[in-house]
């Protein structure tokens, strides 16, 4: 049985992660469940998620308000990792970093093939240097390579790969109160972005594009933890 990470992206929770979980694993209100929300929409054991030949299967328990995945209302749904799942007034992601990098590089493997063959299912006639460049993007990477990837090669180079910022140390309590309130508004920002997005089709493809949609979720993900930190500081310091 495969075990599972799931993240808190938003609700009263936001900020916790819940690592190499076993499942079974239910998640609801009432004490007993392997994730207990702080959330009064959510049910007192909202849903279910199970492993089933290989494959992690989320089913919601007849809940009273509905579970989401990736925006549409399922009950029975299998899980893949960058999955977005909202129930009540939360908002988890499936995946650890490293399984949502994996599932990101399949489908760049995807495109990548789609892209060098031709209508009729023959291989095209690489150009100078496509087949080094193709040969390089197919390799499993972090997620920070997998989230900044782009099919331009030069932009490959470790030196143009954006990082993200460490967390401020020593502030103040006004900057500290000043620094949560501008995440804050981030994170409602992007909040917006997410509730708007479908994935639709075989391909599962977002209405926007994957990667984009993946520095989103790692980016809230981010801010949300920024967020616990801030606003629930280690005891000594």
């Amino acid at each position: 049985m495969p075990d599972i990470t799931l993240r808190i992206l938003d609700g009263t929770d936001r900020g916790r992660v819940y690592d190499n979980l076993s499942t079974p694993v239910t998640i609801g209100r009432e004490e007993g469940n392997s994730i207990q929300l702080n959330d009064e929409r959510v049910s007192r054991f909202h849903l279910k998620i199970q492993s089933d030949k290989e494959k992690v299967v989320l089913t919601d328990l007849q809940s009273t308000n509905g579970t989401k995945v990736n925006g549409e209302d399922i009950q029975l749904r299998i899980l893949r990792h960058g999955d977005l799942i909202n129930l009540g007034r939360s908002v988890l992601l499936f995946g650890s970093p490293e399984q949502i990098a994996l599932r990101m590089a399949e489908l760049r493997r995807q495109q990548l093939a789609e892209e060098m063959t031709d209508s009729k299912g023959d291989l095209r006639v690489a150009g100078e240097g496509t087949a080094s460049q193709s040969n390089a993007a197919v390799q499993d990477r972090d997620l920070e390579f997998e989230l900044n990837w782009t099919s331009d090669y030069d932009f490959q180079h470790p030196l143009h790969q954006p990082q993200f910022p460490a967390l401020p140390q020593e502030l103040s309590p006004s900057q500290t109160a000043q620094l949560a309130e501008l995440i804050e508004y981030v994170h409602i920002r992007i909040r917006a972005v997410l509730a708007s997005a479908k994935i639709k089709g075989p391909m599962e493809l977002v209405v926007i594009e994957h990667p984009p949609w993946q520095q989103l979720l790692d980016l809230q993900g981010r801010l949300a933890h920024y967020l616990k930190v801030v606003g629930d500081p280690p005891e000594g310091e």
